[in-house]
């Protein structure tokens, strides 16, 4: 008489082919809004860059629009422009202003939305 064993399975762990299929998804997703939001942020801390050297450098309203608008051509700034800045005094010192937001689209009517808001200081 042969005694048999059934051996019980051990329980499998691992990724189904399902869950390498959608973590692929999601990482794919996550490079391409990645690779599209790096230059939103480069552009952001250039027009903070500019802004503070225009308010820095400029006299009047119209000097900081100026001095805004050579360095945003310098620099490849096109989602804000020097009239687009709001530019007040607080004692002796030139304020300079933004605000401004940039869309990526997702899928569809689906958008990613960034808003940008800046104050020089």
């Amino acid at each position: 008489m042969h005694v048999y064993h059934t051996a019980s399975r051990a329980r499998q762990r691992g990724l189904s082919f399902i869950g390498v299929i959608f973590i692929g998804l999601i990482a794919v997703a996550a490079f391409a809004i990645g690779g599209q939001s790096i230059p939103i942020f480069l552009e952001y801390q250039a027009i903070q860059k500019a802004a503070t050297k225009a308010a820095r450098e400029g006299a009047t309203v119209p000097d900081v629009r100026a001095l805004f608008d050579k360095a945003a051509q310098i620099d490849d700034i096109s989602s804000i422009q020097g009239k687009d800045l709001e530019v007040t005094k607080r004692g002796d010192k030139v304020v300079v202003s933004f605000k401004y937001s940039r869309e990526i689209a997702l899928a569809g009517p689906a958008y990613l939305v960034y808003r940008f808001e800046e104050s020089t200081k």
